[in-house]
């Protein structure tokens, strides 16, 4: 027997080349419904939510304890076909056709298309993330209800970018200094040091990293300078800290022979794809370092970590100027094809509690008794 219902189908019109939203943009699509013969439909809605998850279990002795938080940024339900026995929530809106009317409930053999405008909310918020224990996820989904049937669903994901300003945050803009030396043993005499700046903290999506390095080899060997951009990402749920780290990339400079001094200036290039940092998510943090550090032979390596905040470069790039700062080195922007026009920045922003600090957990006890031996 062959299924009233043919297909459900939730789409969007990216508003940009690089397919990102951020706060108060609009979002407009259709829900695409075809049915194959006559039926009734008790409701039909696209809801559109943001929230942030973690999840991962570990293993104690013969017990598998799993640890959860979930973070919700924001609900918006429109419905074009609403049931008559539903109550209405704040967060739901009624839509109508061109002409006003409401939508029919019963649907003819065919396909009917519903369009739709959201407006995602003026208010911080964190981009789109996915890690090992944890993500965060802006979506819409189109879902259908009918008597005595299971409800039709399909979501799709919209790619969300909190709006990075270099200007909006000094600290962004503050340079870095670091300084280390190190005292030969065993199979090598002699000391090594490095001197190392960095222009700057934040750095866009594609950006050069311009590290200078001074650089003392005193010791009886050749040493190399080398570089690694690498992840570091904290996922928290019920007083413990689950951390995930990844190299990105690495680079080898030229060998410095012994008994010499030498200046030397590297240039590494943050990938294009690289996901932005996030600093304003209760749950999760997404951070980075570049770890500039000697290769010593025969020893271990004298090593300086930089922490570097990268900012999505789609949103700095847009041609509006964007509206008062939010928070963090992040700002809404407000979308200029708007349906309401432009919609001002609520005059109270509403910061999302930062993450906890890593002394607070210890890698990581407090808040509640689990772990307290780790």
């Amino acid at each position: 027997m062959s299924s009233t219902v043919k297909s459900l189908k939730v789409t969007y019109n990216p508003i940009n080349d690089s397919g990102t939203f951020t706060s108060g943009d609009s979002v407009s699509g259709k829900v695409t419904l075809e049915v194959a013969k006559d039926c009734e439909v008790e409701s039909l809605m696209v809801k559109f939510k943001g929230k942030a998850s973690v999840l991962w279990t570990e293993r104690h002795g013969q017990v598998t304890v799993v640890y959860s938080s979930k973070d919700k940024y924001f609900s918006i339900k429109h419905y074009f076909i609403q049931d008559k026995n539903h109550k209405a929530d704040d967060d739901q809106v009624q839509l109508t056709t061109h002409s006003g009317e409401t939508y029919s409930n019963v649907l003819a053999p065919g396909v009917h298309i519903y369009p739709f405008t959201l407006q995602i909310p003026f208010k911080e918020m964190p981009s789109s993330f996915n890690g090992s224990a944890g993500k965060i996820v802006y979506s819409l989904q189109a879902r259908l209800s009918r008597s005595l049937r299971i409800d039709k669903k399909d979501t799709t994901k919209i790619n969300f970018v909190s709006n990075a300003n270099l200007s909006g945050d000094p600290q962004l803009m503050v340079p870095q200094h670091e300084t280390k030396d190190k005292k030969m043993k065993h199979f090598n005499s002699g000391t090594v040091a490095m001197d190392v700046d960095l222009e700057k903290t934040g750095f866009l999506q594609g950006e050069g990293i311009k590290v200078i390095a001074c650089i003392q080899n005193n010791s009886s060997r050749p040493i190399k300078p080398k570089y690694c951009l690498y992840s570091k990402h904290s996922f928290f749920a019920l007083g413990k800290r689950r951390l995930h780290t990844k190299d990105l990339l690495k680079e080898v400079g030229e060998p410095i022979p012994p008994s010499a001094s030498e200046k030397v200036t590297r240039v590494i290039t943050i990938p294009h794809d690289l996901e932005p940092s996030i600093h304003n998510c209760s749950i999760l943090k997404a951070e980075h370092r570049l770890r500039v550090y000697l290769d010593v032979k025969y020893a271990s390596d004298p090593e300086i970590k930089f922490p570097i905040i990268v900012l999505p470069a789609a949103q700095v790039a847009a041609s509006a100027p964007p509206p008062a700062a939010y928070g963090f080195g992040f700002e809404p922007s407000g979308n200029t094809n708007s349906p309401w026009g432009t919609v001002p920045p609520p005059t109270a922003p509403q910061p999302l509690d930062p993450p906890p600090p890593y002394g607070a957990y210890g890698m990581y006890p407090t808040m509640t008794d689990v772990g307290k031996n780790f």
